[in-house]
């Protein structure tokens, strides 16, 4: 086997294999019928047979060279298929696991199954049984499976109320452990208490929400709003769903954003994590609301023509062993690696094992669900980087040791310190010293042996290229987005000709590429640079480009209004006293930097929600101090959430200049939308003026500007050789101003 992948193998499906679902047509002949519940919309999905995959080899010849690693994982993809359609009826019916796990009702009941293989004895408790565990005890088959089924009452109610607290008793290799089922829909944390509560959700059909309006067709220039619901508010609360649909989907679709990408949905017992440590994959986060509620909100976008992104978490869950998966039947290899391989040593999480058969189910499962149940239009996947190679994009000291394997102690990560782990890698033991953090990103110098060799996790590869078979196969107005760093080749190219099946990749270097360049002085800048990021990218595979996302937001980090304003945002932005040589400019290169990066950086483009106008200050979520075991204190900011919400307010008022750089970006949003100048198939950078610095009406008063430029005056092209093109026309470019001229046709 290459790459030192321990990939799952016939023989182990056979004896691991879960549930048989019987006489199901095969994933060839997979047809999945996906009907709004007010039958407004009817898509019909088709999953098709893998490809050849050898057409990568067209698209870059260069390839060739790594031809043993692609073959080898297009093959085990390929195998992958065949052992789905063999054992489980397709990928269609492999992908409907909620329909066997967790809860299910019947005519004659609830059944209720969960994966456990480690647990010797399991038993379902709960407000229904007054959570005694002798009530309701499970039995285990032998895939370790463990079932339970309560006939409906005698008055034909069901045996679990909707809205009532469950959980499952289970007798572990680590002891006696409650946890949350693992497929729950709906978990909840009580106030006062510190674990969540799983949640019976099944309302009765009258009090579920129908959707009324068909999905948007899928934009061909793509332009992300992304989003926090719970710090979308004004005011220093988390926000619902419902004030997220009525105030905040509205400001989205005037902007001119296409679509909206929805942070933290699914559960996450720690709020402080950005919505990155899940601890109930199909539940969506309870702070915000119901179930119900968060279909409302999507249904609203839909009716606004917005398509509804997800930012799903497939890469790592949280290390919380009361809420989450991790330790779930008291082994450290549940649903994740064991040891060292199947631990995040900075981000303090588990790392799943998408070898495992049924890990493979859960998480296919989980997409679709989104899909299928809350009618979201595609996903955002997080930290893909981290699941396509064993390093996960991080480097540190490396020394090889004896090959055999090791016994791992696992401290709490409490923050950026020195920290030994050992990582083992084909009974290689490496340990690991990583760098203080912000060094600690492996360098990917786009050689292609960096990302074809023994550093690839052909497992989390192949999972990848099944999810997006799923979501394209079964949902072809569907889009993928993938966090990538590294610049993976492939990424962007369908799963049939070898690729890895994403629509989009994420453009991070270019935000990178900002903070250098702002903290240099105006004279340093070089355009040819600038422009040599702007630019570099796979040809044929599309990005998603930003100035600036959610991460430069953050408490420690500082956006870009802040590196240009700084201090200076606090007291002058109010148009009754003049503004400062610090605002004016950061005023004008806020605009410019946006236009540039959208117009030059991909084929779509993302804003995260209140970048758009400078937003003033850090994200810093509620939280406490924190005493740890070495005596250590880490501050924290008596649980406020002033600094966890988006003022759109300093927006909407016109006599602060947050006003025009917001209508400045609205114009550019409505500009693309017009001339779709992003997906352009004709795009030539004719001039890089490193005199002139910028010859780009970002000018124009109503957006900040100081109206420098006649907007009255025509430009005619005149013939004549200039910079290597046939025809030009001379333009007035006052500093720091960036213009956009359309053609009239005569």
């Amino acid at each position: 086997m290459e790459d030192g992948e321990d990939s799952l193998n016939e023989d182990d499906l056979v004896s691991s294999q879960l549930v048989r679902n019987g006489a199901v047509e095969s994933a060839e002949a997979s047809v999945s019928l996906y009907t709004a519940e007010s039958n407004t919309l009817n898509v019909v999905g088709f999953i098709p047979p893998p490809g050849t995959g050898q057409k990568i080899y067209d698209i870059d010849p260069f390839l060739k060279t790594h031809r043993e690693h692609l073959d080898y994982r297009y093959s085990q993809y390929k195998k992958m298929r065949e052992m789905i359609d063999k054992y489980e009826g397709g990928l269609d019916a492999f992908s409907r696991g909620y329909e066997k796990l967790g809860f299910n009702r019947s005519a004659e009941g609830i059944t209720y199954r969960e994966w456990a293989p480690g647990a010797k004895s399991a038993a379902l408790i709960g407000d229904f049984n007054n959570w005694n565990p002798n009530a309701d005890v499970m039995a285990q088959n032998e895939f370790g499976v463990w079932e339970l089924f309560l006939p409906n009452n005698a008055d034909g109610s069901a045996p679990i109320p909707h809205g009532s607290r469950v959980k499952i008793r289970m007798d572990t290799p680590s002891g006696i452990k409650d946890s949350i089922p693992a497929w729950i829909k709906f978990s909840v944390q009580a106030p006062g208490e510190i674990p969540y509560n799983g949640i019976h959700y099944d309302p009765p059909e009258e009090e579920k929400y129908v959707f009324q309006h068909p999905k948007p067709k899928k934009p061909e220039s793509l332009r992300i709003y992304e989003a926090h619901v719970g710090m979308s508010s004004t005011e220093p609360r988390i926000n619902s769903y419902a004030n997220f649909r009525d105030e905040v989907l509205p400001r989205i679709k005037k902007l001119g954003y296409n679509a909206v990408q929805l942070m933290a949905i699914q559960e996450h017992s720690y709020y402080a994590s950005f919505g990155y440590h899940v601890t109930n994959f199909f539940a969506p986060s309870s702070r915000c609301g119901t179930p119900d509620d968060l279909k409302s909100l999507v249904d609203k976008a839909h009716e606004l023509g917005l398509v509804v992104l997800m930012d799903i978490v497939h890469s790592h869950a949280s290390n919380n062993v009361l809420d989450g998966l991790n330790m779930f039947d008291g082994t450290d290899s549940h649903y994740f690696h064991s040891g060292s391989r199947g631990y995040h040593w900075m981000w303090d999480s588990r790392l799943f094992n998408y070898g495992s058969w049924e890990v493979l189910r859960y998480l296919l499962s989980n997409a679709r669900w989104w899909l299928d149940e809350y009618k979201f239009d595609g996903f955002r996947f997080d930290g893909v980087t981290s699941m396509m190679y064993t390093h996960h994009g991080l480097q540190g000291h490396v020394t090889s040791h004896s090959r055999a394997p090791i016994q791992e102690n696992w401290g709490n990560f409490t923050g950026p310190a020195l920290y030994k782990i050992s990582h083992v890698v084909w009974g290689v033991i490496i340990t690991v010293s990583p760098n203080h953090f912000p060094n600690s990103e492996v360098g990917f110098t786009g050689n292609y042996n960096e990302y074809f060799g023994l550093a690839t996790d052909v497992d989390a590869v192949v999972y990848l290229m099944l999810v997006n078979d799923l979501v394209h196969g079964l949902f072809p107005e569907a889009i993928t987005v993938g966090e990538d760093v590294s610049g993976m080749p492939t990424f962007c190219i369908p799963v049939k000709d070898g690729g890895v099946g994403f629509d989009y990749r994420l453009h991070m270097a270019v935000a990178d590429k900002w903070i250098e360049i702002l903290q240099k002085r105006d004279e340093d800048w070089q355009m040819g640079d600038i422009i040599y990021t702007l630019t570099n990218r796979r040809w044929s595979e599309k990005c998603v480009c930003y100035a600036e996302s959610h991460d430069q937001a953050l408490v420690g980090d500082k956006t870009i209004a802040f590196w240009l304003m700084d201090k200076d945002m606090y007291d002058f932005m109010a148009l009754d006293r003049p503004a400062t040589p610090v605002v004016d400019r950061g005023i004008a290169l806020h605009k410019m930097i946006r236009l540039i990066t959208m117009g030059l950086g991909g084929e779509g483009y993302l804003n995260f929600m209140g970048n758009e106008f400078g937003h003033p200050e850090w994200i810093d979520f509620p939280r406490g101090e924190q005493h740890l075991p070495d005596g250590r204190v880490f501050a924290g900011n008596n649980n406020s959430f002033d600094k966890c919400r988006r003022r759109f307010d300093l927006a909407d008022v016109d006599y602060l200049r947050y006003h025009g750089l917001q209508e400045f970006d609205r114009a550019m949003q409505h500009l693309e939308e017009t001339y779709s100048f992003m997906t352009s198939k004709h795009q030539y950078i004719s001039r890089k003026d490193e005199g002139d610095r910028v010859a780009l009406d970002s000018d124009d008063k109503e957006y900040g500007g100081f109206d420098r430029i006649d907007h009255k005056v025509e430009y005619f092209s005149n013939e004549g050789w200039f910079d290597n093109r046939p025809n030009s026309f001379l333009v007035y470019a006052p500093c720091r101003t960036a213009v956009v001229y359309a053609l009239i046709e005569d």
